[in-house]
């Protein structure tokens, strides 16, 4: 199915949310495995999602990482605009496959990182992530690496409770529609930010 707010980009999506979310969160807590965050197209991604197709040259013949990237959401949005390479990254192993299934629903190319790449520096013309801001633990390890990415990144936020309040600009506000199941509105005002 397509996302609301990126209708051209297709994804492998979980289409009962909250019974899906509820019943893997609480049988993958008894084995140890994260929830599925992959399976839904969240608010930050979408926006920011939406940002890269809008604004084309961010990205152009740039070598791209999406970090956290989950569904691989952002990392087809930079494919579909022209990135030269696009490498999508997430501690999730699950992540390899739903990527893999949705990068091919597209007819686009992107590289896998499974590896914690948190303070690293691969020589990215570009780095983005959508919806980071969850926890506080990983926002905390998040800004001193965003800090050393300034003028290389931009993050897609609909107000997570741990969105930093220095050290980001806004380049542009979309109104996404979500599901209730997962939020707490039908409608997230989602900022897309740059490291400043």
């Amino acid at each position: 199915m397509a996302p609301p707010h990126v209708p051209e980009i297709l994804l492998h999506l979980a289409d009962e949310a909250h019974d899906l979310w509820q019943r893997t969160e609480d049988e993958l807590a008894e084995i140890g495995l994260p929830p599925p965050f992959w399976a839904f197209a969240w608010a930050g991604g979408q926006g920011l999602a939406r940002y890269i197709l809008n604004n084309p040259s961010d990205v152009q013949g740039k070598r791209v990482l999406d970090f956290a990237s989950g569904s691989g959401l952002v990392a087809i949005a930079a494919a579909k605009a022209g990135a030269a390479e696009v490498i999508a990254a997430d501690i999730d192993p699950f992540c390899a496959t739903a990527i893999r299934l949705n990068a091919e629903a597209n007819d686009v190319g992107i590289k896998f990182l499974g590896s914690d790449c948190i303070g690293a520096d691969a020589g990215w013309d570009v780095v983005l992530a959508g919806d980071v801001f969850y926890d506080k633990s990983f926002a905390d390890r998040l800004m001193p690496w965003f800090a050393t990415l300034k003028a290389r990144g931009a993050v897609g936020d609909p107000g997570r409770s741990y969105m930093p309040q220095a050290g980001l600009e806004p380049l542009a506000v979309y109104e996404v529609a979500v599901t209730r199941a997962l939020e707490d509105a039908l409608v997230k005002r989602t900022t897309v930010w740059r490291f400043a």
